[in-house]
């Protein structure tokens, strides 16, 4: 008998095992070893061209033999800078099978961003798209980085043959205007590059597979440094715990396991630089030898968001795992009653919480269920999720820790003293998914890390309560963290840039309500004295320093802000005073 609530509560999920096993071993083996039972399967799906697991292989090989050759050895980091892009998945399981360790970068970071990221990871190589925008940011960004190496990935070798000659003839595939004649073309590389990857031992338990960046619970970039052992475990635990419904099958039906081979349709709308659809998309499709499609732009169309709605009739996609804003776009797009999506069975839903009502319309109009979970980037990312059926899962909680996972609630001062049931604390978690730390920074560790009862837990700067059923429930979040769109804007990070602009001698920024991105930034200004700025001054200087969910949507100026008795600006007061204008 399991002493955990969840485990003891009549909706923990049938045949659902309490704990798995399997997951200690290499990240790679997810591809490997479905190239090996399914090689012709499809795999990656992008502009109407198929990738299949063995040519993803394949090429993953290539990658891994040319980083090899130039000099990249065991636990040297690669950074991917591109967004989903059927290239992702072979250059990320490639550079993995060199015993190297993967650093995702946003694609809409500037150039700074981009510059800090590889500068702290100290990587050694990097990848990014043969694009009039991203391509000059990655040339730029390496300067003064330990990168040596860089590979530009073009489009054209992977769409249809018929779409890459008319779009060469016709200049619509993008690419740079020029290239770093030092700088090594993607399409050369994997011709080249015999398919042998260098023989190396990876220890999945010790081993680091991921640095992926995030603000953590101060604001602060850092990198979270996540073992093999981890992102398998996650992914693993994943597709143990969803059970799905066909949607033609009617509300009464029972749910099966999600099965394997082939039979669901992945749509690859998350970027894949976030953990989120990195574990959840492009991880399980492989794990589960299922197609995964390729949305590089999400909003693309015209009405924006068209063409990713579209994907879902085109390539008859079954599992949608995404953020809330998604699923609003669905229901919302004028559009959308002109697509058949009675395809979608299943849709996993994270990054901010979901509203009932946008829940109720998109199952209402698709017949899928949405179940919605929680997790950290420093977690892999998926701590709990809803039971996937409508009978049991509780629509404003996170739902229940995934099996072998362990989730309690410890007190607010210390964060080392377990609370009863029911009580609300912060949220700590235990499990083969939490990272080993972050990246270079040991004082970060030590305030999110406790040891109780002989288990490391991680402080998750979340706060909520076990309710009786062992669901959880989050009542409160860190204050300061703005969710745009699911993506994590940190305070402390735009308002360091704002401060560089020559007007400003106090800047704040909030979260306030937004009803297509969840919650947008807005920023307080006190100028200096003497000088003057305009709106629209201070929203073009955050473009310039800042990717595009950072930036300020709104600029107020306020002879002066409110401040504590030490001086420091009460971010909270100018988040209240937004939030009764809405009363």
């Amino acid at each position: 008998m399991s002493d955990k609530p969840w485990h003891n509560s009549p909706r923990w999920p049938k045949e659902i095992p309490f704990d798995i096993d399997g997951y200690h071993r290499p990240v790679s083996s997810l591809l490997d070893d479905s190239a090996s039972q399914y090689p012709n399967l499809a795999y990656t799906m992008f502009q109407g061209a198929t990738r299949t697991f063995a040519q993803v292989k394949d090429t993953a090989d290539r990658v891994a033999n040319f980083l090899a050759s130039r000099g990249v050895a065991k636990g040297d980091r690669v950074a991917i800078f591109l967004p989903n892009l059927p290239h992702f998945p072979a250059i990320f399981f490639g550079i993995l099978k060199a015993g190297a360790v993967c650093v995702t970068c946003n694609p809409l970071y500037t150039t700074e961003e981009l510059n800090f990221q590889l500068s702290d990871s100290g990587a050694k190589a990097v990848f990014c798209m043969d694009h009039p925008q991203f391509y000059p940011t990655t040339a730029e960004a390496v300067a003064g980085t330990d990168v040596q190496t860089v590979v530009v990935c073009n489009l054209k070798s992977y769409l249809p043959a018929i779409k890459g000659l008319l779009g060469g003839l016709l200049g619509k595939i993008p690419h740079a205007k020029q290239h770093d004649p030092g700088h090594f073309m993607f399409d050369h590389v994997v011709k080249a590059a015999p398919p042998q990857p260098p023989e190396l031992t990876i220890d999945p338990d010790e081993d680091l597979a991921l640095i992926i960046y995030t603000g953590g619970t101060t604001g602060v970039p850092k990198g979270a440094a996540i073992r093999h052992c981890s992102m398998v475990y996650d992914a693993l635990a994943c597709l143990e715990w969803i059970q799905v419904t066909d949607g033609n099958a009617g509300p009464d039906a029972e749910p099966t396991k999600l099965a394997f081979g082939g039979v669901h349709t992945y749509l690859g709308v998350l970027p894949w630089y976030h953990s989120f659809g990195l574990t959840m998309c492009m991880l399980a499709a492989a794990g589960s030898a299922s197609k995964l499609v390729c949305i590089p732009d999400p909003k693309a169309g015209d009405p924006p968001f068209t063409d990713t709605i579209a994907a879902v009739e085109k390539y008859r996609c079954t599992i949608i795992i995404a953020v809330p804003t998604i699923y609003s776009a669905f229901i919302n797009h004028p559009l959308t009653d002109k697509f058949d999506l009675s395809s979608i069975w299943a849709c996993g839903s994270g990054g901010a919480p979901l509203p009932p009502e946008v829940l109720r319309q998109f199952e209402e109009k698709t017949g899928a269920v949405i179940f919605e979970g929680w997790g950290l980037s420093e977690t892999s990312p998926v701590v709990t999720v809803n039971p996937t059926n409508r009978a049991t899962r509780k629509i404003g909680s996170t739902g229940m820790p995934l099996p072998g996972c362990e989730v309690a609630i410890v007190d607010l001062a210390e964060g080392n003293t377990f609370l009863p049931q029911g009580e609300d604390g912060e949220i700590a978690v235990h499990g083969p998914q939490v990272m080993v730390g972050y990246w270079g920074r040991p004082e970060a560790d030590a305030e999110v890390f406790r040891q109780i009862n002989g288990k490391r837990w991680f402080l998750t700067g979340d706060i909520g309560h076990l309710d009786e059923d062992g669901f959880v429930v989050i009542t409160d979040r860190k204050k300061d963290l703005i969710l745009v769109g699911g993506f994590n804007a940190y305070p402390r990070e735009i308002e360091d840039a704002l401060y560089e602009h020559p007007a400003v001698a106090q800047a704040a920024v909030v979260g306030v309500p937004d009803p297509h991105s969840g919650e947008k930034v807005k920023a307080f200004i006190q100028l200096k004295p003497g000088v003057t700025a305009t709106e629209q001054e201070i929203m073009d200087f955050a473009k310039e320093h800042l990717a595009a969910y950072k930036r300020p949507r709104e600029v107020e100026f306020r002879d002066e802000l409110p401040t504590s008795v030490v001086g420091k600006v009460l971010r909270r007061v100018l988040r209240d005073e937004e939030l009764a204008k809405l009363k």
